[in-house]
C-alpha cells in the first residue's frame, strides 16, 4: 500500500518542486539584469565581447618596420594582443611594475646602445618576476646557468647573480650586441635571445632568408617578438586596450644604498638588523643572496642594497612616482 501511494505521489511532488526552483531561478536573473537598473531586450547579453584595439597600420621594433601589410604579420600580432589585453590581472599587474623596472633597465640598455625596445623583452620573459621555468631559466631576464657563466655572472648555492636586475641586464645587453654584430638586424637579435643564435642560424640555412617576419619557427619563438610588440603597444597606449591606469598606480621606484662587503656573512638576519631593516627586506632588495649566510672564501666585493626610508609611507613613494631614486647606480 505504501509503495503505491509514493508512486502516485512522485509525480506531482517532483513537479511542485520543478515550478519552485524554476520560479527562484527565474527572479535571480531578473534581480542581475535590473540591479543597475537598465532593462535590456531579451535578444541582447548585458556584456558584449569584442576586438580590444584597432593595430595600428604602421608600427618598429628597434627602429625596424614591422611588415603588418602582410596578413601572417598581422595575426600573428593580433593573436599577442588578445592574449594579453584579455588577460586582464595579469597583464595590469605588469603594467604597474613597469616604471621600477624600466628606472633600473633603460639606463643600462642606453650605455650599452641597446635600442630601448628591448627593455619589453623581461615582460614578455618573465613578467618582470624572479622566476625559474623547468628549463633552469632563471631571474628577470630568464637566463640559462651555462650562459651566465659564460657571461662572468656567479652561480652557486650562496650567489645566483641570475637574480641581479643589474648584472643580468648587462648580461643580455652583451648578448644582444654579439647577436646584432652577427645579423646586423635588431629584430632577429631578439629573437635569438630565445632561441639562441645557433637556432637562427640553422633555420636560416634551411629556408634561405634571413628576416624574422619570413622565418618559419618553432611555436614559442614564432610568437616570442609578436609578445615583446604587444607589450610596446599596449604600455605605450594602455587605455586603448581599455587599460585605465593612472600615475599612482605604477609601483613606484625603491631608494636604497649600496654597501661593501668584502668578508663573509656568518648570518644575514642579524646582518639586516645591523642597518635597522629585516631578513624579509634585504632578501627583497638582494634575490641573488641565496642562502642565510655568505662565505665568500676569496674576499670578493659585493655590493649590497640597503633599502632607505623603509617605514616612509607608500603614499609618499607614488607621489614621487617619476623622480629618479634615492641612491643607488647600476652596477
Amino acid at each position: 500500500m505504501i509503495i503505491n501511494w509514493v508512486k502516485k505521489s512522485a509525480s506531482p511532488v517532483i513537479y511542485i518542486l520543478s515550478g519552485m526552483i524554476l520560479g527562484v531561478a527565474m527572479l535571480a536573473i531578473q534581480s542581475f539584469s535590473e540591479k543597475d537598473g537598465t532593462e535590456y531586450p531579451d535578444n541582447e547579453r548585458p556584456v558584449q565581447v569584442a576586438a580590444p584595439c584597432i593595430i595600428p597600420d604602421e608600427m618598429t621594433f628597434a627602429g625596424e618596420p614591422v611588415p603588418l601589410k602582410n596578413f601572417d604579420t598581422r595575426e600573428s600580432l593580433d593573436k599577442e594582443l588578445l592574449v594579453n589585453a584579455y588577460w586582464h590581472s595579469h597583464t595590469l599587474l605588469v603594467l604597474k611594475k613597469t616604471k621600477r623596472y624600466f628606472a633600473i633597465i633603460e639606463p643600462i640598455l642606453e650605455k650599452y646602445g641597446i635600442p630601448s625596445d628591448f627593455k619589453y623583452i623581461p615582460m614578455a620573459e618573465s613578467n618582470f618576476e624572479n622566476s625559474r621555468s623547468p628549463a633552469g631559466a632563471t631571474g628577470v631576464w630568464q637566463i640559462m646557468e651555462g650562459t651566465a657563466r659564460e657571461y662572468g655572472l656567479e652561480v652557486n648555492n650562496e650567489v645566483d647573480e641570475r637574480y641581479h636586475l643589474e648584472k643580468s641586464t648587462e648580461v643580455a645587453c652583451k648578448f644582444f650586441l654579439k647577436s646584432y654584430e652577427q645579423y646586423k638586424n635588431w629584430t632577429l637579435a631578439a629573437a635569438s635571445y630565445n632561441v639562441g643564435r645557433k637556432g637562427i642560424d640553422n633555420q636560416i640555412e634551411r629556408q634561405q632568408v634571413d628576416n624574422y617576419y619570413n622565418l618559419l619557427l618553432n611555436e614559442e619563438t614564432a610568437r616570442y617578438v609578436f609578445r615583446i610588440l604587444a607589450f610596446k603597444l599596449i604600455t605605450e597606449d594602455p587605455q586603448n586596450f581599455s587599460f585605465h591606469i593612472q600615475d599612482e598606480d605604477y609601483y613606484p621606484v625603491l631608494p636604497f644604498e649600496e654597501v661593501k662587503v668584502d668578508t663573509g656573512i656568518t648570518n644575514i638576519a642579524r646582518f639586516a638588523g645591523s642597518y635597522s631593516i629585516n631578513y624579509k627586506l634585504l632578501k627583497l632588495f638582494n634575490p641573488w643572496l641565496r642562502d642565510n649566510h655568505l662565505t665568500n672564501k676569496s674576499g670578493k666585493t659585493y655590493l649590497i642594497k640597503i633599502p632607505l626610508d623603509s617605514n616612509r609611507n607608500y603614499a609618499d613613494l607614488t607621489a614621487g612616482i617619476n623622480e629618479e631614486p634615492d641612491g643607488g647606480s647600476p652596477q
